[in-house]
């Protein structure tokens, strides 16, 4: 903090009703701020001064903010309210759709349009100007269907990292309809059937020596079906806390739907330990269900010890639900603090009990990503398969993962190039 002496709020000044619209802006963005808070904020500014700006962040920072994942978003509403001078100009340009050129089109970072969605909470836009009076209606009506199509197909598309409180929401419901069919297994097993392609000698030969040898049909049979487990590793530590929510969400809707094909879906989170929360997804309310979930990780934001967390699972879990030839979805960005040799050694162990290993990072969203991590280098020669997990539309494209065996996403591309470093 700084040296200067502190500094008394006036009573008649602006800085405390200031102070309490900042506090309102960060609980429209997401953060637990209380009126309680908002007094202890008042009285810390009073007590510590307004002499410099990095010493009043960090005095607001320390009440305001309580968890990791607050950070970015307490960081980019304080940039907007507190230091741009033309803040309310700049909001309006990233929640507003570009017209005739005049704004730049550019991706919001990381929590800056929920909190610019924050800010504006009641403010007018300033909207295009509405079309003439002549065939207003067909306008209307056009530019109303053109609208709806292209939102949803961008929501599709959109990095969950970069969507606003509403588009969250949003998200959220489409993922409420997604399911992830899967086709059943054939078995080595067989079973008596009339209209069956495999010949049954020794049912012909019993009903023949009831007949006194006389051979009347041929009994057949044909091969069991069973369907396979789903077993899903999320990463839950701080680098992944935007990702796995919205994931916990799909995982949620899959473990509810009725005729997926799925014989049971189980699920575990990560981070510094290992917690099952399968019992916790069967509730059908998702908001009750992620809540007891996430009490019951008390590693929720916290480190990350990937190669520990396998191998508790393939000592503890791994023969309980890895039958039936289950299919594995691992969720995580592959960035661990665990020696490498242990991880790849534990990813073998679960690559071998796995019918199929899928493995699932988000940051395959950008076009430059290689696996340079020690981590993931030791962790990508065990997965069957290699794909992005960052939008809706990446977790659509699971079902045709899961039902081509083939399907090696981007294990291929990024092998030659580990090979190649090699």
């Amino acid at each position: 903090m700084s040296n200067l002496l502190p500094l008394d709020i006036p009573e008649d000044g602006k800085l405390a009703a200031n102070i309490t619209h900042f506090a309102r802006a960060l609980r429209k963005a997401g953060l637990k701020v209380g009126p309680g808070r908002v007094i202890e904020a008042i009285r810390a500014v009073e007590a510590a001064g307004f002499s410099e700006k990095r010493d009043f962040y960090w005095v607001l920072h320390a009440i305001f903010v309580s968890r990791p994942e607050e950070r970015a978003t307490f960081s980019q509403v304080f940039r907007l309210y507190w230091r741009d001078p033309r803040y309310l100009e700049h909001m309006m340009s990233l929640m507003l759709p570009a017209v005739k050129g005049v704004q730049e089109d550019r991706r919001a970072t990381a929590a800056e349009k929920r909190a610019a969605e924050a800010l504006l909470d009641g403010v007018d836009r300033d909207l295009p100007p509405p079309p003439d009076k002549e065939n207003d209606e067909e306008l209307r009506i056009e530019a109303d269907a053109a609208g709806t199509a292209s939102a949803t197909e961008r929501l599709r598309s959109l990095d969950f990292e970069q969507m606003s409180v509403a588009e969250i929401a949003e998200a959220k419901r489409m993922i409420a309809r997604l399911s992830l069919p899967v086709r059943p297994l054939t078995s080595r097993r067989t079973m008596a059937d009339a209209s069956g392609r495999l010949p049954d000698w020794r049912a012909t030969m019993r009903a023949a020596m009831r007949r006194g040898g006389e051979l009347d049909a041929l009994a057949t049979r044909r091969r069991r079906t069973r369907w396979p487990n789903l077993v899903v590793l999320c990463d839950i530590s701080g680098s992944m806390s935007h990702y796995s929510r919205m994931v916990l969400h799909f995982v949620h809707a899959v473990a509810n739907h009725k005729g997926a094909g799925w014989a049971k879906v189980h699920a575990f989170t990560f981070g510094t330990r290992l917690t099952n929360i399968t019992h916790h997804l069967r509730q059908r309310d998702v908001d009750a269900a992620l809540a007891a979930a996430g009490a019951e990780a008390q590693d929720w934001q916290g480190g990350t010890r990937i190669g520990h967390c396998l191998h508790l699972f393939n000592r503890d879990w791994s023969r309980r639900v890895m039958g039936q030839g289950a299919v594995v979805l691992l969720i995580s960005d592959g960035l661990d603090r665990d020696p490498p040799g242990d991880l790849s050694r534990e990813m073998e162990r679960l690559h071998l009990s796995a019918r199929r290993l899928i493995w699932i990072n988000p940051l395959l969203r950008w076009d430059g990503f290689a696996p340079k991590a020690r981590g993931i280098a030791a962790m990508l020669p065990h997965v069957d398969s290699f794909r992005a997990g960052h939008s809706i539309a990446s977790l659509q494209a699971l079902g045709e993962a899961i039902g081509a065996a083939r399907d090696a996403g981007e294990k291929d591309r990024l092998m030659r190039l580990l090979g190649h470093w090699s």
